[in-house]
């Protein structure tokens, strides 16, 4: 590679390149957190990799294997990362923000105060991941799994959990403010206390209400299930 490939301006971020695993080696050192903006990672074997505090703005991650890499405090802004592969990652504290990381795989990874913020998480697999106290906000989590989750106490704003696995998830005393749990499998989730006025049950049933004991429901929803055994709200 020419010598000048990695040049960049003052702020010491490497803009619009194509990178492989051996320049992103290159470019980490001296502690110095790593900032790529407009680079193409497609495909790219980033695993096992310490990118503690690194910055991926507007990066192409397709693909990409972030295999058992540390990207604690890593921001991810405006990325495109399909099928990555976040799987046992370290995460901790890293902030998703306006980015899509459809089908990835983030199985076994610790994302403890992690935050998703304006994200497509589509198909995403969370499975058995480390999430104590992780944020999503206005997030598209539909068909992804992330059975066990605690989201106890907290407030949930448009996050879309349709025909999502959430198995034994607890939402207790938690609010769902302009969510969606339609078609969400929600065996044995804990309700006790959940604030689902404000959350789209996908037409709540009789058959279907039993995993929402305890939450607190609005007069409509209340009308779907009475109107079921013929009875009116007046």
């Amino acid at each position: 590679m020419t010598g000048d490939l990695f040049s960049s301006p003052s702020d010491e971020s490497v803009r619009d390149r194509e990178l492989t695993r051996a320049d992103v080696t290159a470019l980490v050192h001296d502690g110095v957190p790593l900032h790529l903006v407009d680079c193409d990672l497609d495909d790219a074997d980033l695993s096992d990799l310490d990118l503690t505090g690194a910055v991926f703005e507007r990066c192409a991650m397709r693909h990409a294997k972030f295999k058992g890499a540390r990207l604690d405090a890593a921001r991810f802004i405006s990325c495109r990362g399909a099928f990555a592969d976040f799987v046992s990652a370290s995460l901790g504290e890293a902030v998703f923000t306006s980015s899509d990381f459809n089908n990835a795989a983030f199985r076994g990874a610790t994302l403890s105060s992690a935050q998703f913020k304006s994200c497509k998480l589509t198909g995403a697999d969370l499975t058995d991941a480390r999430m104590m106290d992780v944020r999503f906000e206005e997030t598209l989590l539909i068909n992804a799994k992330l059975p066990g989750h605690s989201f106890r106490k907290q407030k949930l704003v448009r996050v879309d959990f349709g025909q999502a696995d959430v198995r034994k998830c607890d939402f207790r005393e938690a609010v769902l403010d302009a969510c969606s749990l339609r078609d969400a499998n929600v065996t044995a989730c804990r309700f006790e206390g959940t604030d689902l006025r404000g959350a789209d049950l996908g037409g709540l049933r009789l058959i279907d209400a039993a995993p929402y004991r305890g939450a607190i429901i609005s007069r409509e929803q209340a009308g779907q299930l009475l109107a079921e055994l013929g009875l009116k709200v007046g």
